[in-house]
This record gives C-alpha cells, structure tokens and sequence, in this order.
C-alpha cells in the first residue's frame, strides 16, 4: 500500500479512537480520575483526552516511548500553551530489558548570533515582559526532533502512526474545559496583538467558552505533513520556513501597543538543531536509585543534592515541623549552588560530578539548623573543594523562571516507563502563532540570565551562540534491586525542583501512598527571601512551628506544579496517579483496571 495511504488509514483509525473517547462530543467532556490501578500499562497527564490516546496505544501493542509521542502530541491540541511542536523538553526512559535508564536533551538552542547580550538594549536588560512576547525570546524547538529521535533509538512505531491520534483530535475538536478557557482569558491582551493567534483562540473576540468544541484544522494539517514527509518538513522545509519568518517579523497587528522585538533565528539554526543524549543523573538514596535529567536542566542535580543532604536526617521519623523544616533548608542550599554552577555542559564546566557527591552535600547538611531557618539569599560553594560547614561570601538568588509546562508519564505492559516534561515555556509561549500552522512558538530564551545575577559572580547561564537555556525540569525514575519503584514529574518554572522534590520524600519518607503525595500542600523554597506556598499550606499545624523557627512564607495564589506519576506495586500491577484538583485535576488510566 502506498505511503500516503497508510497514514490516511492510521489518521482514519485514529478519528475513530477520538470519537470513542468522547473528545469530540460537546455533550459531553471526556471523563477524568485522578488515580487508576491495573494491568498492561498505565498513563498520567494533565489531559483526559490525552490519557485515553497513549492508553489506546499501550492497548493496541504500542510500547511506552509511542504512547508517550501519542500523548505528548496530543497535548499540543488540548494544552497548546503549555507544550507544543514550537517548545522543547526532556525525556527519560527506562528499559525494562536492559535495566538502564537513558534520557533525551530536546531543549531548545538560542540562534548562532546570540551573544550575552542577546537582551541587552542601551547597557540595560530588555524588561521581562516585553522580552516574552517577542521574536528575540524564539529558541529553535526541539520537541519535533525528540519525538523522531525518541521512536528512532527505543520506539516500536513510526512517527505517523504516533501523531496520528494527535492529527485527528485537532481536526474533530475537543471539548473546552474552564482551565483552557481561563488560559486563553489571561492572555487575551497579548494573544489579540496577533492575528493568527487572535483568529485561533479568541474567535469573536472572545475565549472559548467551556463546554464548546474547539477544532484547530491548521495544527492538524500541520501534523499531517510531519507524518507525511518527516520533521524535515519543520527543520528543513516549508513550515521550518514560515517559522522563522515569524521569528524574524512578528506579524503583530499594527493596531497593537505592544513593542514586539524581532528574533534572530534562521534557517540555518534550525537545520543545525540536534537533540543529545546524555547519561541521567544517579544518587543513592535510603537504598533506592533515583535517576534524572543532567544539564543543561537543573532538576536532576538539584534534586540529587537536596537528597543527599537530606541523607544526614531521619525523615521518616521526624515529626512533621522538623520533616518540613529539613525540606525546606536542603532546598535552600541546593538551590544557591544549582543558580551558580549550573548551565549548559557544551559551553561552561558543569561540576555534576562533585555537586552530587555526598561528601558535598555534608558539608552542606551541617548548615541547616532545626530550630532556625537560614536568611536568603545563601551562598553558593565550591564543590570541588567542598569544607565542612563553610560557604562563599555572596548569595546566589534564583532569577524568575516561566511555570507553564506540561508533564506526562507512561509504562507499558514490559516494565518500560518514560517520564517527559516539555514546555513552550511561559503561559502560551511567545503568544505568536505561526500563521497557517496553528502552534505556537515557545519563548525559552527567557530561561537565559539576561545579566549576571550576581554581579561580579560569573554567571554559567547567560545566553550565547547555540547555547541551552538552563532549565528546571525534572523528569525522575526511581528503581529498587534495579526495578521501577515509580516515576514522576511536574511542570512549574523552578518550583519543578521542590514540587519533585516533595513528592519523592512524601512517597519515600513519609509513607504517603503516590496519589497523596501528590495531592500533598506544596511549598518551594529557592533561595528566596519567603518560600512559595499554596494556601492549604498555611492551614497545617506545622505552618506555625515553621514561622516561629523563622521561615517566612508567601502564599500564592497559584497552584505550584501540576504533578503526575506512575508507580508498580509489588503484585504486578500499575498504578497511574495525577493531580485530584490542581489545573482542573489530570487523567489517570491503565489499560486493564483492576483495583484495589
């Protein structure tokens, strides 16, 4: 059967899984639990539509790198201004065969002529919120070449049949919920400055309306010709082509206030993009193996350092002020060092070696007091010549990093399990939607430190030619005797870290089952003057003990992370765990359900 034939097939099989699902009913929503238990696989997103296409991929003898591609490009319909073919991301995958576990770099690379004044105009930084909406904050995306990439070295189907599902639902439509809605409403100023992006998502004038069926034909088609013709077509071809015309001539409304800077980005710096793989990062801890993402993300190391200097205390049998007081210091101190030393590995040392060393995070664990909260910002130390309860002289602030992402994890019925956090950065990206392609381009630049933020301190994160933005993502698999003990991750700009972070000792130490974990109230301490914490934060007990010990919160209004995990339990089944109420509360399925 000819080529083009088979994809017709596939996006018509496809269509009907769509229809199967109910995404396409506006009657009705597609249903979502946050927890399910069983056999054959399982699948978390934030997404119920999503859940259901990479569950019919497990169940149609898809492994869990397909499903994962199948669920990750569904998302760019469902939750396009979180993730989409216009971001980036990171992925890690275990082998069930082999016991080993590899991880995919697919973040995306500041243009050939970036230099570290890439948002530098008349000696002084470009303001933050004009540099997200722009051409100039335009990396070259990379979740196209991580999915060919990913099915290419671990995956058993091609890259149409994996995006066909994808295709379908952005042609037939998905029901709006109120989170899409609400996304669309706070970004309606910047989203109407667009003409493309205006006629998408703000037809009439208006956010879709929850309960209504929202159909992108052009992301469809977009989709259509990747599965066609390969993501040349993106790093090579014509869609690669209109890309960087809008980069380099925001195609703004001349109606508009906003001073829309164009980007740099070229032709050439596409077809040069290229993913990397890269060995994960490895701490031992409580006899378990945690496995994450290296740099140029952050996550890995920074979770790796927290635990190790959360070795030096007993979790488990702490109460719940002194459990949240040791959490909270550890990530403190980790975070002054990963805003130092970390950066993109192909242009600054890394030092990941020595910052996941336990004889570094001791000398780190002897700072933290029980009874007394450090005052941030902490300083940074040497990792290399690590001292015994000795730091540098300067703190180390975290710059603002954008929370918008998206996080999804899957196993399948041969142990397999992929954790994928991929992003367009911050809250609909750059707001510009490529005119004719229906997605929308992220604005990872901002990821870069426009100036050192520490003056005089060598900053490993400003922006350079081809350079990696440093990121916070922390895709995360924990093995126990070298099997899957569970998996997790989050989006959340650099409360990724903590949000992790948290879920790991809920679930290690603290005897929380995954799906309370969690659920648990989040904090996220990241070097900052006050912690971020969620209302139901401040409603516990121990909220007040931690004052009185000196920790200052700030409560925000936003929910931090939006979680998912999967996890084996000891009789062989799966169990899939998402948020119960954050964005909207995520999807949770197993191919075969068998419950508790």
């Amino acid at each position: 059967m000819p080529k083009i034939g088979k994809r017709i097939l596939a996006v018509l099989s496809a269509a009907a899984l769509v229809s199967v699902t109910g995404a396409a009913a506006a009657s009705a929503d597609t249903p979502k639990s946050p927890v399910a238990i069983g056999y054959l696989g399982a699948v978390s997103s934030i997404d119920a539509d999503a859940t259901a296409i990479g569950t019919q991929v497990l169940r149609g003898g898809g492994n869990a790198v397909d499903a994962a591609v199948a669920v990750a490009a569904a998302l760019g319909v469902t939750d396009p201004f979180s993730a989409g073919i216009g971001g980036g991301g990171f992925f890690v995958y275990y082998d069930a065969k082999t016991h080993r576990v590899h991880t995919l770099d697919g973040r995306e690379t500041a243009p050939q002529t970036a230099d570290q004044n890439l948002f530098v105009e008349n000696g002084k930084p470009v303001p933050f919120a004009d540099a997200v909406t722009s051409g100039l904050s335009v990396g070259v995306p990379g979740t196209p070449a991580t999915w060919r990439d990913v099915l290419r070295k671990w995956g058993t189907r091609s890259l149409a049949q994996s995006i066909a599902p994808a295709e379908a639902l952005a042609r037939k439509g998905f029901v709006v919920d109120q989170t899409f809605h609400d996304q669309v409403a706070r970004n309606a100023g910047r989203f109407g400055a667009f003409p493309a992006t205006r006629s998408l998502y703000l037809p009439g004038g208006q956010p879709p309306v929850p309960g209504t069926v929202f159909r992108n034909p052009d992301l469809a088609d977009t989709y259509g010709q990747l599965a066609d013709r390969g993501t040349d077509v993106v790093y090579r071809g014509e869609i690669g082509a209109d890309l960087v015309k809008t980069v380099q001539r925001p195609p703004v409304d001349p109606a508009a206030s906003l001073n829309v800077r164009p980007g740099k980005l070229t032709s050439g710096d596409l077809a040069g993009y290229q993913t990397v793989e890269r060995a994960p990062t490895h701490t031992k801890y409580r006899g378990l193996d945690v496995y994450g993402m290296p740099a140029p993300s952050s996550g890995g190391l920074t979770v790796g350092e927290a635990l190790n200097i959360l070795e030096n205390f007993d979790l488990a049998r702490a109460g719940e002020a002194d459990y949240l007081q040791y959490f909270l210091e550890a990530s403190r101190y980790a975070f002054a060092d990963r805003n130092r030393w970390i950066g993109d590995p192909a242009v600054v040392d890394v030092p990941a070696r020595e910052l996941l060393s336990q004889r570094f995070a001791d000398s780190r664990a002897c700072l933290i007091s029980k009874d007394h909260a450090a005052t941030s910002p902490v300083a940074p130390a040497d990792p290399k010549h690590p001292k015994p309860c000795a730091a540098g002289d300067v703190g180390a602030p975290t710059p603002y990093e954008g929370e918008n992402t998206t996080h999804l994890t899957v196993a399948d019925k041969w142990g397999n399990i992929v954790t994928y956090t991929l992003t367009i950065e911050q809250e609909g990206g750059s707001g510009i939607v490529v005119p004719g392609r229906g997605f929308l381009l992220n604005n990872e630049l901002t990821d870069f430190s426009f100036v050192p933020v520490t003056p005089g301190v060598p900053d490993p994160n400003l922006p350079g030619p081809g350079k990696r933005p440093r990121s916070s993502m922390a895709p995360t698999v924990v093995l126990q005797h070298g099997k899957p003990f569970f998996a997790t991750g989050s989006p959340g700009g650099a409360s990724i870290i903590t949000t992790v972070l948290q879920v790991l000792l809920g679930r290690i130490d603290r005897g929380l089952s995954l799906e309370d974990a969690i659920a648990a109230p989040r904090a996220s301490q990241r070097n900052g003057a006050k912690a971020d914490v969620e209302p139901a934060f401040l409603t516990q007990p121990s909220a007040a003990d931690l004052q009185g010990r000196g920790q200052v919160f700030s409560a925000t209004p936003a929910e931090i992370g939006a979680a998912t995990g999967v996890e084996r339990l000891r009789d062989g089944r799966w169990l899939a765990a998402a948020e119960p109420v954050r964005r909207g509360q995520g999807a949770a399925e197993v191919v075969l359900p068998y419950p508790r």
